[in-house]
């Protein structure tokens, strides 16, 4: 390659590296009544924080220019100080066009150019109006609280708050059902009421959002925040379903399947009629072996008077398993599938070890988490 070819490569791709740069490449321009010389920043938002992207100052007409670079839509920060703040939702080689005033600017204003900065306006107007609705019937609820009639005034006003807090709640959940794919979706789920109240509370509405935008953008950070946020809210609700259901009194445990040190599938409902001690453990954790010299005297004293220890391993090392059983001595029924026993672990909710549960002849949870003379009180007092 001559020298010449050598300088039209690298010409050709600088000028294909800047027509990449410049396909993602979005502008915001308008015009800022009454903020002549006064600087404008642009900033990216993110989970935590912001960064700042452009600024420029505002001539004397009110005009500005600032840009950007997105590959996929992202949320930045328009405003004159932080007090004064537009949200806008941007994808890439947007032209966004902005019309406010210095006064009123981040309350009232115009976007054109940008249907995911229009979502998040429409979004934040409504919830505005949301808030100074209900600030008005709580100042009214002060205003009239001397009053004779005050107690019929009080239930007419609370069920007006509560028609006002409902009719928000319809709003952001019918904008996420017919949005599932906008990232202004995830602006609704977030949005609150106040300091301590979310305006959607329910969990499926983060799942169809989650899910839906996860498939289309999973590269963003506002997404993958999501995503992992409503597995956490999911795991969680059904850990409490399932801690409810194991401590209903009446309520059967629910039933596992794993192997013994043979590899022979063993049952923990095979054991009914008799009372059980359900221990999870590992063989690497100190206070599992500690545990389970305990555990030998108990089992010594009641294993010929109907009392059984099923023992669930969460190791996925097999031959540090079989050590620890043969040196501390455990001649009950062990078993685990050398994976994290992951299934029981998490029908049985279990977030720390030593951990166990008492069954009793039927298989009902009778107390769970003994330790040292707690557990041989409890185990004597069924067996003595």
């Amino acid at each position: 390659m001559n020298k010449f070819s050598i300088l039209f490569f690298v010409l050709g791709t600088a000028l294909f590296l800047g027509s990449c740069n410049k396909s993602n490449e979005f502008v915001v321009n308008g015009k800022i009544t009454h903020a002549e010389n006064k600087t404008i920043y642009l900033d990216e938002l993110h989970i935590s924080g912001s960064t700042l992207i452009d600024s420029a100052v505002i001539n004397k007409n009110g005009e500005f220019k600032v840009k950007g670079q997105t590959s996929i839509p992202a949320f930045y920060l328009l405003y004159l100080n932080n007090e004064k703040i537009i949200t806008l939702l941007v994808d890439s080689t947007e032209v966004i066009k902005v019309q406010a005033d210095d006064v009123n600017f981040g309350v009232k204003y115009n976007v054109e150019g940008s249907p995911g900065s229009k979502q998040v306006k429409e979004l934040n107007d409504h919830l505005d109006k949301t808030k100074h609705r209900l600030d008005s019937i709580s100042s009214l609820n002060v205003i009239f609280r001397n009053r004779s009639n005050y107690a019929e005034m009080k239930v007419q006003m609370d069920e007006a708050y509560e028609k006002i807090v409902n009719d928000q709640i319809d709003f952001s959940t019918q904008f996420i059902q017919e949005n599932p794919f906008s990232m202004a979706s995830v602006l609704a789920l977030y949005q609150k009421f106040d300091d301590n109240n979310y305006v959607i509370t329910e969990l499926q509405p983060l799942k169809t959002v989650a899910s839906a935008l996860n498939s289309i953008y999973p590269q963003s950070e506002h997404v993958k925040s999501l995503y992992a946020n409503t597995l956490d809210l999911v795991n969680s609700e059904r850990a409490a379903k399932i801690q409810q259901y194991i401590e209903e009194q009446g309520t059967n445990s629910p039933d596992i399947v794993l192997p013994d040190t043979n590899g022979n599938e063993k049952t923990l409902s095979s054991l009914r009629g008799k009372y059980v001690l359900l221990q999870f453990w590992s063989a690497n954790d100190r206070g599992s072996r500690i545990v389970n010299s305990t555990l030998v005297d108990l089992y010594s004293e009641f294993r010929n008077k109907e009392f059984e220890i099923y023992q669930v391993s969460i190791d996925d090392d097999k031959e540090a398993w079989l050590n620890a059983i043969e040196q501390d001595g455990l001649s009950w029924i062990n078993v685990g599938d050398m994976k994290g026993s992951n299934r029981a672990v998490m029908v049985y909710n279990i977030t720390e070890i030593p951990y166990n549960y008492l069954l009793d002849k039927e298989g009902l949870v009778i107390a769970k988490n003994l330790k040292g003379q707690n557990l041989y009180k409890k185990v004597a007092q069924y067996l003595n």
